[in-house]
């Protein structure tokens, strides 16, 4: 798999059936091992470790209803209240983060309404703040969870 601008971890990857799987701590079962996911695993293992969110709210690929089509997130990190703090989009590493990509977010958003929104293809990470009444501000960096329950 391709190098990432994530921490390298050891990632518990196995064969079944002649299908490469990947363990995924959050669902606390292997998926499938496709370049997206690659990526969203280093992402959570990165988001887990290095900015301290609790995986207990993480949630991978929640069910989204928009203009009749049923959509799904790669990742919404809540606080203890249930609200959405942060809602991350991964790419694989060949697809570019591009207009399209931030069009995309940007309708979940409207689901969500997190304040915070993350796109990334393990390579390039885009993180804006999104507060009502505030202009969007993109981060130079991903902020670690207390900053995030912080509104920092």
């Amino acid at each position: 798999m391709h190098t990432l601008n994530f921490p390298e971890y050891a990632a518990s990857i196995k064969s079944v059936d002649g299908k490469i799987m990947i363990f995924d701590s959050i669902r606390k079962k292997y998926v499938a091992l496709t370049p997206e996911e690659w990526v969203r695993q280093h992402l959570i293992h990165y988001l887990t470790t290095e900015k301290q969110y609790p995986p207990s709210l993480i949630s991978i690929e929640t069910p989204l209803k928009y203009a009749l089509t049923d959509k799904r997130s790669d990742l919404i990190i809540y606080n203890r209240n249930g609200q959405a703090l942060l809602l991350a989009e991964c790419k694989a590493p060949n697809v570019l983060i591009t207009r399209k990509t931030f069009e995309q977010i940007a309708i979940y958003h409207q689901r969500v309404c997190a304040h915070t929104l993350l796109l990334t293809n393990g390579l390039t990470h885009y993180c804006v703040t999104v507060r009502p009444g505030q202009p969007a501000r993109f981060l130079t960096e991903i902020p670690d969870f207390s900053a995030l329950q912080s509104g920092r």
